[in-house]
């Protein structure tokens, strides 16, 4: 059983963990949804994964476990909003082209579901395909979420599939209101995960 490891902000880590988040990530429906030409995803995912993990290897943490199959993206955040990333609406355009619009979009509907209390955010939860079902990602959820409750820290994220939400709901997530919903696309779920004493 391999080892869970913290990334370190070193160079090419980000463009490493954007890789098996986009691998992992490609068939979802809310992937296709986003950006619906096969060959389109396969360019423009990696590089946006890549920048979301830039901004959490400086505001949050990243996991993974050691041969680099399953990795869990965190954000921590406190009373303000999380950062920006500089840049980021221009970094979208130039790597999303025509995508960009319904990226955005997305963005802007997660965004006013975010809950305002400090939490911390679960942003991605990937495990490369040849390697789900083996209890990886549980593996990943467990060790961190031990942390939080420790620190009586709660947890939000949106699952991005029913499979997702019932694996959540089976570590204390509950539904945080309703589904958000993107035209034409899948429902994604607001979780909240308070700590457990």
């Amino acid at each position: 059983m391999t080892e869970i490891i913290r990334i370190q902000n070193v160079p090419g880590a980000a463009e490493a963990v954007g890789a098996i988040i986009a691998t992992s990530f490609h068939e979802q429906e809310i992937s296709a949804w986003m950006i619906p030409s096969d060959d389109d995803r396969r360019q423009v995912m990696p590089p946006f994964f890549s920048m979301a993990t830039e901004s959490a290897l400086v505001h949050g943490e990243v996991h993974a476990t050691a041969d680099m199959t399953a990795v869990a993206v965190w954000f921590h955040k406190g009373v303000e909003p999380l950062p920006e990333i500089p840049g980021r609406d221009a970094r979208v355009a130039e790597l999303a082209g025509p995508h960009a619009e319904r990226i955005g979009r997305m963005g802007e509907e997660m965004d006013k579901r975010h809950p305002h209390e400090p939490h911390h955010y679960l942003a991605f939860l990937a495990v490369l395909p040849g390697h789900q079902r083996q209890r990886t990602g549980t593996r990943l959820l467990q060790g961190y979420h031990r942390g939080l409750d420790e620190a009586g820290i709660p947890a939000y994220l949106e699952a991005s599939s029913t499979h997702s939400r019932r694996l959540y709901l089976r570590h204390g997530y509950q539904d945080l209101g309703d589904p958000i919903f993107m035209p034409g696309g899948p429902p994604m779920f607001p979780m909240w995960r308070p700590p457990n004493p």
